[in-house]
């Protein structure tokens, strides 16, 4: 029997509100998941890595990428690029494995024209006080930084309505655990179910 194609998971939500923390949580304790790396432009943040993080990139690389259609989504976001590598998430996909993007809002939004039928996951702060200190808390923004990136982050919290789920990021764990309960719950649904009980049908 032909092996069912992968569901693409999104995780995305505003700047600060912890999705490469719960990403990397979940990394570690969901082995049955493929996690997609970005590529940036903007600097490694401190105990960032190269090919973990990100694949971090020159303007000028990445540009080049845009030109030669190597991206699923991209983005411009606070004076740098960020992109999902289209190649190995179809790859992924194509040989049923389950993928997770952590994007920007923008990059999102591309790929629910480009994908509809992915999930799409919104991550919430608890409220924009607990965003803004998680900001502030970083220590790598300036203060014209910080209200820049708070001004977008209430643009992006406009844009719950294009997801399937909202996930408040109240603690890392649960956050995780409301996360793959999700996904369990997407590979229960009726219609995915329908889809390969039909095909043994056929085949018999």
């Amino acid at each position: 029997m032909k092996k069912e194609r992968g569901i693409l998971f999104v995780l995305s939500g505003p700047s600060g509100v912890g999705k490469g923390t719960v990403n990397r949580s979940l990394r570690n304790q969901w082995n049955e998941l493929e996690y997609s790396i970005s590529v940036t432009t903007r600097q490694p943040r401190e105990g960032e890595q190269d090919g973990v993080d990100y694949f971090y990139k020159s303007r000028e690389t990445f540009e080049k990428m845009i030109e030669q259609n190597e991206l699923l989504e991209w983005a411009e976001y606070v004076g740098n690029y960020y992109g999902t590598p289209l190649q190995y998430v179809e790859h992924s996909l194509q040989n049923g494995k389950d993928v997770l993007l952590e994007i920007e809002v923008q990059g999102a939004l591309q790929v629910r024209k480009l994908v509809p039928e992915g999930v799409f996951i919104f991550l919430v702060p608890p409220s924009l006080d607990e965003l803004r200190n998680r900001i502030v808390g970083r220590g790598t923004e300036t203060d014209d930084l910080i209200e820049n990136r708070m001004l977008v982050a209430r643009e992006e919290l406009e844009m719950m309505d294009h997801y399937d789920y909202v996930v408040e990021n109240d603690e890392i764990q649960s956050a995780c655990e409301r996360i793959k309960a999700i996904a369990k719950a997407e590979h229960c649904k009726k219609d995915r179910i329908k889809k390969q009980y039909l095909r043994l049908l056929e085949v018999e």
